[in-house]
């Protein structure tokens, strides 16, 4: 099982955030953070990185039963969502399956809840 579902789209990376950011909405997410890795590594390490986002998208109704049924899942969240350039024009964006990467917490509740949450993320990214 993958660990993250993603697509490959022919838009700018700059338009592929703003996307990404609305079609998050429409499903009940915010972002709570975003990472901008390229950013990151040019101000700490001195490197050149490709535009290279982190969405941290969190859907309160969701985290609120995830923490309810373990009061440890803080730990996993928010679900990340990355956006990276591939190429001038291609960008890919990725989200991370919860369902996959909760697999080791013996938990039938949250199990239920993760999948739901990678339905929508599912639909998130086939919409993009």
């Amino acid at each position: 099982m993958s660990y993250y579902f993603n697509k490959t789209v022919k838009i700018s990376f700059e338009e592929a955030v703003i996307k990404v950011t609305e079609e998050l909405k429409k499903e009940g997410f915010g972002v709570l953070t975003e990472i901008d890795v390229k950013e990151t590594l040019k101000k700490k390490l001195g490197v050149d990185f490709r535009p290279y986002k982190i969405l941290g998208a969190c859907n309160p109704p969701f985290a609120y039963q995830a923490l309810q049924a373990e009061d440890k899942i803080g730990l996993m969240l928010p679900c990340n969502v990355i956006v990276q350039e591939i190429s001038k024009g291609t960008v890919e964006i990725a989200a991370i399956d919860p369902a996959s990467a909760m697999q080791g917490i013996d938990n039938p509740a949250l199990a239920k809840i993760a999948e739901q949450v990678r339905d929508k993320l599912r639909k998130v990214v086939a919409n993009m």
